[in-house]
């Protein structure tokens, strides 16, 4: 039987696996090690947003902005709803010294949850 998994020797519970190993790296601080495990999962299942959306987390966490940003915005486009990666993406421009874009995407956070965090990035003028 041929090998889909996308990589050689990889199976879904494999990527399952290394999923959850990148979730504890990023908790432990390792968000390099997490970006590693992801790209063989992302590579044999591009169309895994929960996937996506914790590298570009780690991207976030390692300083990696542009990469952050990439992933982050992929996630928009199948999710234009996810008020996380809208709140996430404006901390990714804020780093980037693009103001007016992370101003955008944290009202965008808000108006979709008004989580306090949210509401209080959005900054909105009462």
């Amino acid at each position: 039987m041929p090998d889909t998994s996308g990589s050689t020797g990889r199976t879904p519970e494999t990527h399952v696996i290394d999923f959850r190993a990148a979730e504890q790296l990023l908790a432990a601080r390792d968000p390099r090690g997490a970006v590693k495990l992801l790209d063989s999962v992302i590579a044999a299942h591009p169309e895994n947003t929960a996937a996506r959306l914790l590298r570009a987390r780690a991207f976030f966490a390692a300083a990696q902005l542009r990469p952050a940003e990439l992933e982050f915005t992929v996630v928009l486009e199948r999710e234009p709803d996810n008020a996380y990666a809208h709140f996430a993406l404006a901390r990714t421009y804020e780093r980037q010294g693009r103001g007016d874009q992370a101003k955008r995407h944290f009202r965008l956070a808000a108006a979709l949850d008004p989580n306090p965090q949210y509401l209080k990035a959005a900054r909105f003028e009462t």
